[in-house]
């Protein structure tokens, strides 16, 4: 239960992000969904070859599921923030009477 809400949390800093890139935020949101769970069955698989302890196992996929959150936010991060065009069309010649 409280993975779920870690990842309602999750998803919601990634949308802000998003939107601050100006990227469609149900998709970003989406991805980090996905990365998640991706993330936490292969860190609990690669677990699972090395110890074969359940509790080692849930903790490795969790702490695995966190990396692909930050995985996707580096993304996103790296991507350049929404540009603001009204500004740059400020004081252009084709704002001028013919």
């Amino acid at each position: 239960m409280i993975e779920i809400l870690i990842l309602i949390f999750l998803t919601r800093y990634i949308g802000g992000i998003a939107e601050r890139k100006g990227q469609p935020a149900g998709r970003w949101k989406l991805y980090t969904v996905l990365a998640w769970f991706g993330f936490e069955v292969a860190g609990a698989l690669i677990s699972y070859l090395i110890v074969q302890n359940l509790m080692m196992n849930v903790l490795f996929g969790m702490v695995a599921a966190f990396g692909g959150f930050l995985f996707v936010k580096s993304i996103l991060e790296k991507m350049p923030d929404k540009q603001d065009d009204w500004i740059d069309q400020i004081g252009r010649d084709t704002d001028l009477p013919s």
